[in-house]
């Protein structure tokens, strides 16, 4: 399927039966000319996908803003870093420059973060220190932040993030070009 960039402006993956905006950068909750994308065709999305499958298919630089509402807790294995790098990678060649992808996942302490058996992944704020080229420039070589640089040289900052007891809620806005250094 392919898709006019002038066409979308949001994408909505593993959309299930919900389709409404629940973060907002700008506090319009209304979507601008969204398309919905889900592995279940019983959702009536616009598009039937599994995000599994890599690359979406879409064009580079489509989407200004992409929303994952708990989905990417399902997405790869813990301890995949491949994987979870790739997944980051491919949403960050969808969005413009300063797009955002937005989304919640269950906390760590949520009793559903491990208690749903399609859970294959806890996404946490520490994982998003390894998506942001600025950390590896000021933490390699001074803490024992991994570099994973030589693996992944797309860049998002952390614009937003909340958490309480069940829920974490973030907006990683992205960079372009790449602040990428070594």
């Amino acid at each position: 399927m392919k898709i006019q960039r002038d066409q979308i402006n949001e994408l909505l993956i593993g959309c299930g039966s919900e389709h409404s905006k629940r973060i907002s950068i700008d506090n319009n909750y209304n979507w601008t000319n969204l398309l919905t994308l889900d592995i279940n065709a019983d959702h009536n999305p616009s598009l039937v996908w599994d995000l599994r499958e890599l690359p979406l298919p879409f064009e580079e630089s489509t989407f200004d803003e992409i929303h994952a509402y708990e989905v990417l807790e399902h997405l790869g294995q813990q301890g995949d870093y491949e994987k979870f790098f790739l997944q980051f990678s491919e949403f960050y060649r969808l969005l413009k420059p300063s797009g955002f992808l937005i989304g919640t996942c269950p906390s760590r302490v949520s009793p559903w973060a491990w208690g749903d058996p399609s859970h294959t992944r806890i996404v946490q704020k520490e994982n998003f220190v390894f998506l942001d080229q600025n950390e590896y420039t000021r933490q390699v070589g001074v803490t024992p932040m991994s570099d994973f640089r030589y693996l992944y040289k797309d860049d998002f900052s952390l614009h937003f993030f909340e958490e309480d007891e069940h829920q974490i809620r973030f907006a990683l806005q992205a960079i372009k070009p790449s602040r990428y250094n070594l």
